[in-house]
């Protein structure tokens, strides 16, 4: 038998590479392989280290070196958050988390009146274990009062200065960019912003010294696993050159906080949000945050301890036992990663000084230019959700059409899913009868069927799918005599193209009849509402048939 130690495969060079994907195309460019991401970053097929050498000018190890400078050692630690309907109640979880495997408390509810009894109950907790306060609620600060620890460790994020004295291990000068992350900020924005947030902190700051060690960055982390685990690298490598530009050469590694995202969180099929958040969880200890808060997969309508502690759970998991965090730098030195920490630190410099030379960070957000920018990509995003070109599984595809979303709120951001949540909403309030005709061979048909089935499932809609037929005459009968409100007609392009003009002789008038597929027909002045195809904007087109009905039913 040979030697297996003695066998070795040439290596193929890129156009070798290159050449062999054109042919797996089969016709297809070789440039439908490059995605363009939301950042305007083109995400490449493949990465080889000659190409990444060439991007860091043969710095790789510079670079890899500088994220690992500015980053924390040890494992990140779990600031899981606590929910109550009373301040006593409130305090209780909180105290019974850290037996549970909490590290830092998470003070993140409001809504509660803070009288002086509770704000000394929350300080007594607060005196013997490290906290990270995050709240609207101004009231909340005065525990500080109260807490008589003055060597208390913890973290307080707010989106302004806080006046808080005599607490020399409280970290409470941050750059939140939380906020800017549910307006649809991409991770070139959210890296920019961030630096410019510093900026500002620091020009109300004694001196750097001072900055650096109350400073702290708080992000949410999305599903975009690689990009996001680059977001958080390349802050490190900004913070660094940050620093530099106040004269400082070895600054101490920056503090992150990350949260799991709600963005694409949603109210249907929301177990589908455990394996969201294991996903993003994962990626901030990959990316190196040195706190970390997973949400529970119910937090939009309501947590409750069974999920808060599933929450918990996922980190403390992939703390113990995933090994990731015994690693200085797990994504370190991987082509794919350390080329797009290079494209988002180089791009979000340049967004940073372009914010500067407008005046700086509160300049930037009073022209309206900060909001403007961020509306538009969350445009786009909706935009990529509503077309499916973002899928949200049970959400926008693969949706059960029996469930309701609940009209509860009780943790309120903008989130990708709200559309399709009001389009069940509206589709109920219709109560659309709705139907599928199959026509001609099942097995050539059923893609289109499902695909149907399933965008009427996006809407809460139950198909009735009609028995296949293959008659013309069977299927205008079956039409003639419908009690549905809406049809879907599914066959080949070429028995379509034979049959629905035959359909729309004697079509009733109070059917809305649609076809599955594209055609560039005159249809629609014979009676033919329109077409259902990949691509296509599903919430314009259900509430337009919604519309559609109320006007046929007139």
């Amino acid at each position: 038998m040979t030697n297996m130690k003695e066998v070795n495969f040439p290596k193929p060079s890129y156009e070798e590479w290159k050449e062999a994907s054109i042919k797996a195309l089969k016709g297809k460019p070789f440039e439908s392989l490059f995605t363009k991401t939301i950042e305007g970053i083109t995400i490449e097929p493949l990465y080889t280290m000659e190409d990444l050498l060439n991007t860091l000018d043969g710095k790789l190890d510079a670079q890899a070196n500088t994220v690992r400078e500015m980053r924390s050692e040890g494992a990140f630690a779990i600031a899981q958050a606590a929910y109550a309907d009373c301040i006593d109640e409130y305090i209780s979880e909180l105290k019974n988390s850290v037996s549970f495997g909490n590290q830092y408390l998470m003070i993140d509810q409001a809504g509660f009146e803070w009288s002086e009894e509770a704000l000394k109950k929350l300080a007594g907790l607060l005196n013997d274990h490290p906290f990270f306060i995050r709240t609207a609620d101004p009231e909340i600060l005065n525990v500080f009062d109260f807490i008589e620890n003055k060597e208390a460790k913890g973290f307080v994020l707010s989106n302004e200065h806080c006046q808080i004295n005599g607490f020399q291990n409280v970290r409470k000068v941050s750059a939140n960019i939380i906020d800017a992350h549910y307006k649809g900020a991409n991770a070139v924005q959210e890296l920019a912003i961030a630096l410019a947030i510093a900026s500002e902190r620091m020009e109300k700051a004694a001196d750097f010294n001072q900055l650096e060690n109350q400073f702290f960055a708080a992000f949410s982390v999305d599903t975009q696993f690689f990009m996001e685990i680059a977001k958080l690298r390349a802050f490190r490598i900004l913070w660094k050159a940050f620093t530099k530009a106040y004269g400082i050469e070895n600054p101490k590694p920056v503090k992150i906080y990350a949260e799991t995202s709600l963005r694409r969180f949603s109210k249907l099929d929301p177990y589908v949000n455990l394996l969201r958040a294991g996903n993003e969880a994962f990626t901030a200890a990959i990316g190196g945050a040195d706190l970390l808060t997973v949400h529970p997969h119910n937090i939009i309508t309501k947590p409750t301890s069974q999920s808060v502690r599933i929450a918990r759970n996922v980190g403390l998991v992939i703390r113990e036992e995933s090994h990731v965090t015994k690693i200085e730098d797990p994504s370190g030195g991987a082509y794919y990663i350390e080329s797009l920490t290079h494209d988002l630190a180089k791009e979000a410099w340049e967004k940073f000084v372009e914010i500067e030379a407008m005046g700086g960070y509160t300049q930037y957000v009073e022209s309206g230019r900060l909001e403007k920018e961020l509306e538009e990509t969350m445009t786009k995003r909706l935009l990529e959700v509503e077309t499916r070109k973002t899928i949200l599984v049970g959400t926008n595809d693969f949706a059960d059409a029996n469930e309701e979303a609940s009209v509860e709120t009780f943790y309120k951001v903008q989130r990708l899913a709200e559309p399709f949540e009001g389009l069940r909403r509206t589709m109920k309030d219709a109560k659309i009868k709705a139907a599928i005709l199959p026509f001609g061979d099942l097995k050539k048909i059923k893609p289109r069927i499902d695909f149907a089935t399933g965008v009427l499932a996006t809407a809460g809609m139950i198909s009735n799918v009609i028995e296949p037929t293959s008659d013309i005459e069977k299927a205008k009968e079956w039409l003639k005599n419908s009690k549905e409100d809406y049809v879907i007609f599914c066959a080949t392009d070429e028995d379509t193209l034979n049959a629905i003009p035959v359909l729309l002789e004697e079509k009733p008038a109070s059917i809305i009849l649609d076809v599955a597929g594209k055609f560039d027909t005159d249809w629609h002045t014979k009676g033919l509402n329109g077409y259902l195809y990949k691509g296509q904007n599903m919430i314009r087109k259900l509430k337009n048939i919604a519309e559609t009905l109320k006007e046929v039913q007139r």
